[in-house]
């Protein structure tokens, strides 16, 4: 299957929730009136984008019309997906042309964290490159368990200790390991879950700095997995983790099997954080590199 098939079908049941009502809504006017933008917002709300960002895509959109003097109601359809574009800004790519670079892999238990990184240290050594997983969430034997399985299944090597071990150990160790070995990425999972935010945000203030200190001119990524199916609340977890760490990318997992795709607008307008990967299937190269004109066409095809 090709990578846009790919984005076709694990969009699917956003594509049905959003733009197939959409489509009714617009077919069912013979004009463009203040009536047809408030029934696409009420679509696009339905659909998981949220209020706030729901009302600023049709704020644009009204605009758009405007500038563009469209007066049949079919033309909106079209303006809508250059709208959604424009929101979605220039695509950020991962930063990893440092060796090694590291990428702190952040988010609760539940999301698929943990697969998201095995699936990321499958794409990266299927180009040739040289992975070391850090097992960072040392709070749960099952994660590191559940790392070293993918460790195999991606050809990379992982670097562990014991249960409830303390996780910025974990992280030295590994970037050590990776110095030694001439590793070119280091993916490091952390706790999922602490016991309060205070403890979350020391923990990782102090992976933080041993990552500064030992690496300082390395490129750093801090990806925040995020699940498309829990809707709103994706955001407000988000928000959570932005508040006490410097998120740099969001990872959305399990788009295939939510019709509420939609929140990859919502992140990008209210949190202004960059969707750089998704996960459209259960497969190991089904982590896709997010590219928003395959999105938006894929969505609106």
């Amino acid at each position: 299957m090709g990578f846009f098939e790919k984005i076709k079908n694990g969009i699917k049941k956003t594509k049905e929730n959003i733009i197939s009502r959409i489509d009714m809504t617009i077919k069912s006017f013979t004009k463009i009136d203040e009536e047809l933008f408030e029934e696409i917002e009420e679509s696009l709300i339905l659909g998981d984008v949220g209020v706030e960002t729901s009302q600023k895509i049709c704020e644009l959109l009204r605009k758009k019309v405007k500038e563009k003097g469209a007066s049949d109601p079919l033309e909106v359809k079209n303006l809508l997906k250059e709208t959604i574009k424009d929101m979605l800004g220039e695509d950020s790519e991962l930063k990893n042309e440092t060796k090694p670079s590291i990428i702190l892999v952040i988010g609760v238990n539940g999301v698929g964290k943990t697969t998201t990184i095995g699936k990321l240290a499958y794409n990266f050594t299927k180009k040739g490159k040289k992975v070391i997983l850090a097992a960072g969430d040392t709070f749960r034997a099952a994660a590191i368990q559940q790392l070293e399985i993918w460790s195999e299944k991606s050809g990379s090597k992982i670097i562990k200790r014991e249960e409830n071990s303390d996780p910025a150990s974990v992280i030295y160790d590994s970037i050590s390991a990776a110095k030694s070995r001439g590793a070119d990425i280091i993916i490091c999972d952390t706790a999922g879950r602490l016991h309060n935010k205070k403890n979350l945000m020391a923990e990782l203030q102090k992976i933080s700095k041993i990552i500064d200190r030992e690496l300082p001119d390395a490129d750093k990524e801090v990806l925040l997995v995020l699940d498309a199916a829990t809707g709103q609340n994706a955001i407000s977890q988000a928000c959570e983790f932005k508040s006490v760490t410097n998120v740099t990318g969001i990872v959305l997992t399990k788009l295939d099997g939510t019709a509420k795709g939609g929140i990859i607008l919502a992140v990008k307008n209210i949190l202004n954080i960059p969707v750089k990967l998704i996960g459209v299937g259960e497969g190991i190269d089904d982590l896709q590199i997010f590219d928003k004109e395959k999105f938006v066409d894929a969505l609106f095809d």
